[in-house]
């Protein structure tokens, strides 16, 4: 089978697969972490790969940017492909002013501004999530790892250029950190009966204007993938 977007065969994925947002991110987990590495998708550009990490078999897909790319692509894993558990790895801008970039947060749970909720018809407000089992793992993962994570709220915003330049508010209520995919990713699980977690490494301080290359945000996140894949 495959889908429009989507033109790997039931079966070529995993039951857990790695979201990074990046295709070249995808690429890159595929070459230098897993064995036996074999390209299930290349539609749109959307690289997908499924090996092996320590003998366990495990996915990496992109999801591209924002809420309407990670939706369709999540939905489409857990709805067509039978996958259980997606795992996100990306960037984000840190809000909270004890973070800094490389830093690695886990999101327990995703604010919105986005409206990608409505569609549920729900009679108050839906709140997007990570499956617990999954976040206490790779808790603990990166404990073992030696890593250091922060664990709270990030906001799953629709705009990259914010006009109304509203960080600041949102940093009023303990939000960590700011990225554009997790809230539809956990929406979509939850609907669906299934597995997600967001874990993200802080690229860009917006109200300090730290921020990290193209090139690193490719290649040097490695921190978060290590725990990602521990957690397979």
């Amino acid at each position: 089978m495959s889908t429009p977007h989507n033109s790997a065969e039931k079966g070529d994925f995993a039951k857990t697969v790695l979201m990074p947002g990046d295709p070249l991110r995808a690429k890159y987990i595929a070459e230098n972490f897993l064995t036996d590495a074999k390209k299930v998708n290349e539609v749109r550009g959307m690289y997908a790969y499924t090996g092996k990490y320590k003998d366990r078999e495990v996915s990496v897909m992109a999801s591209g940017m924002g809420i309407p790319s990670m939706a369709i692509y999540s939905y489409e894993l857990f709805k067509f492909y039978d996958v259980e558990n997606i795992i996100r790895i990306g960037t984000a801008g840190a809000i909270n002013e004890k973070l800094h970039i490389r830093d690695v947060v886990l999101a327990m749970a995703s604010a919105t501004n986005s409206n990608y909720a409505a569609q549920y018809n729900m009679p108050g407000t839906p709140v997007p999530t990570a499956d617990y089992g999954l976040l206490k793992k790779a808790e603990e993962k990166a404990v073992e790892l030696g890593k250091n994570v922060t664990v709270g709220t990030v906001l799953c915003s629709d705009t990259f250029y914010d006009d109304s330049s509203s960080l600041a508010q949102w940093r009023k209520l303990g939000v960590l950190a700011v990225e554009m995919e997790s809230a539809a990713l956990y929406f979509n699980a939850a609907r669906l009966g299934k597995k997600a977690l967001c874990i993200c490494t802080i690229s860009d301080c917006p109200l300090t204007n730290e921020e990290c290359s193209a090139q690193e945000r490719e290649t040097t996140f490695n921190d978060m993938i290590k725990i990602a894949l521990e957690c397979v």
